[in-house]
């Protein structure tokens, strides 16, 4: 039993579940952000474009509900609400753009810090490092940069 939870906190404190965990945190407060944008926001006038109608109330009415003479409802009918899925479907683009553009961001900074050619971003020592020592390698065996081994020609047999 020492073993495993032993290996469990090794788990549960790794960086990556720990990064994991508050993204969700992040991600569940930013999805009320937008559910709040959607609905305070965006319906509102979206309601005043279509003569009042709210969007959360859009429905399609297959057999209407019928109610008796004290007006209790008697048979539910059969409604299709179908507002509330499009305010769902306007939650999803929001949050889905978001982050189409934060991705884009972070990966144009990875590239921008993994171009060797950009001067303006400084390579990490390690990185340094190992370019360095192959330069240098370049340099005993007095060859040009290596590349992938070339195919032998037809009826030859490889080196």
């Amino acid at each position: 039993m020492a073993g495993f939870l032993t290996e469990f906190k090794k788990f549960a404190v790794k960086g990556n579940m720990i990064d994991l965990a508050v993204g969700v945190v992040i991600g569940a407060a930013f999805n009320k952000i937008v559910d709040v944008l959607v609905k305070q926001v965006i319906s509102p006038p979206l309601g005043f474009l279509t003569a009042g109608i709210e969007m959360h109330d859009l429905a399609w009415v297959l057999k209407a509900p019928e109610t008796n003479a004290a007006g209790e409802v008697v048979d539910p009918g059969v409604v299709i609400g179908y507002g509330l899925f499009l305010e769902a479907m306007i939650d999803f683009l929001i949050i889905a753009l978001t982050l189409f553009i934060v991705i884009r961001f972070i990966n144009s900074l990875r590239d921008k810090a993994e171009d060797a050619g950009d001067k303006t971003v400084p390579t990490p020592k390690d990185i340094q490092l190992l370019t360095d020592i192959r330069e240098e390698m370049r340099k005993m065996n007095g060859s040009a940069p290596v590349g992938p081994p070339a195919d032998p020609a037809p009826g030859q047999v490889p080196a």
